[in-house]
């Protein structure tokens, strides 16, 4: 009797379609934190319970005022008008885009959010007395006016300190660790927030160290030899700390500002995450903010001029967002303050 060799078929625990699948998946994850922090900050404000009729309680707010003469009123009415036409594009491609047309819309869509955020606190910062176009100035001076609480709690978070020794503060639970997933709660929420500041002060503080050690005039040398230093300690780093300033919810949203030549860009537009998510976080991010800057230029330059303001747009932002803005936030929390102005007096 003759024995036939039969060879067992060998199934494959993973099939070509599952590796592609995982590795779509692996490449996406930088893509799908970046989304995760977004999204977080986004949670964050939405599940306050004062996101704007905080503003009108701060100390800060009630307080501020300018006297603005007809030059300056144009000045910031500049401003504004570059802050709401970005933010008119970016809502434009949000609501006429598909999934693919938004993914490849990242290209624009990300800075356009940065800038529209950037040119609405400039606005604001003009009526605070200041008015500079230089990105560290601007960026120091609204790190101090989150410390200082002239924000409502759901964006007056930031980190400080040295390198290393990283603190996070109005996030009580960001030192928890921070998944992969969206979050589903305000401990995800604020974990990925508290993450989201550590990796970005800390992009910052390596990024100041090459700056400093790369000039003679500033960099740190040894003592023993007077050699530019190589490797740092903890008191080297805390030695450049108050270049970095405080990190808040503004140097997040500086990472937005990527290159459209960038390969890191062509990451997020190969990635499978989604992308619609991504935009309507944004989206309300950006509306928010810019809520909160129309609300002080409004203090400072008066209701009533404000609101003429408006109503005097250009054609594309009549009967907007700008308008709704204004009736449902700006001018509510503006005649909320007003008792309580007449009470401080």
């Amino acid at each position: 009797m003759t024995t036939m060799n039969m060879e067992t078929p060998i199934i494959p625990l993973i099939t070509e379609e599952q590796k592609q699948a995982e590795e779509t998946w692996r490449k996406s994850i930088p893509a799908q934190v970046f989304l995760n922090y977004f999204f977080a900050i986004n949670y964050h404000i939405q599940e306050a319970n004062d996101a704007m009729g905080g503003l009108q309680h701060l100390p800060f707010f009630r307080a501020h005022q300018a006297e603005l003469t007809d030059t300056e009123i144009q000045a910031v009415t500049k401003l504004l008008h570059s802050c709401w036409s970005t933010e008119y594009a970016l809502r434009s491609t949000a609501e006429l885009g598909d999934e693919d047309y938004l993914r490849n819309a990242l290209h624009w869509t990300f800075p356009q959010a940065y800038h529209a955020i950037l040119a609405g606190l400039q606005a604001f910062l003009y009526t605070a007395g200041v008015r500079s176009t230089n990105p560290s100035l601007i960026r120091r001076e609204v790190g101090r006016l989150v410390v200082r609480n002239a924000y409502p709690r759901p964006v007056s978070f930031y980190a400080a300190g040295a390198h290393g020794d990283f603190s996070i503060h109005r996030l009580p639970l960001a030192g928890y660790k921070a998944g992969l997933h969206i979050a589903g709660k305000e401990l995800d929420a604020q974990a990925q927030i508290g993450q989201f500041l550590r990796t970005t002060r800390k992009i910052k503080a390596q990024a100041t160290r090459l700056q400093v050690q790369s000039n003679p005039n500033t960099a740190l040398r040894s003592q023993k030899t007077g050699k530019v230093l190589d490797k740092w300690t903890t008191a080297h780093w805390q030695q450049i700390t108050w270049r970095l300033g405080y990190t808040t919810i503004f140097d997040l949203l500086g990472r937005l500002r990527i290159s459209q030549t960038s390969r890191e860009i062509e990451r997020f537009v190969e990635a499978d995450i989604d992308f619609k998510l991504f935009h309507d976080s944004l989206l309300n991010i950006v509306s928010y903010l810019n809520g909160i800057h129309e609300t002080y230029v409004a203090k400072a330059m008066g209701l009533e001029r404000y609101q003429q303001l408006v109503a005097e747009l250009p054609r594309h932002l009549q009967n907007s967002f700008v308008e709704e803005r204004l009736r449902t936030r700006v001018a509510p929390t503006l005649r909320d303050d007003a008792p309580m102005l007449r009470m401080a007096a």
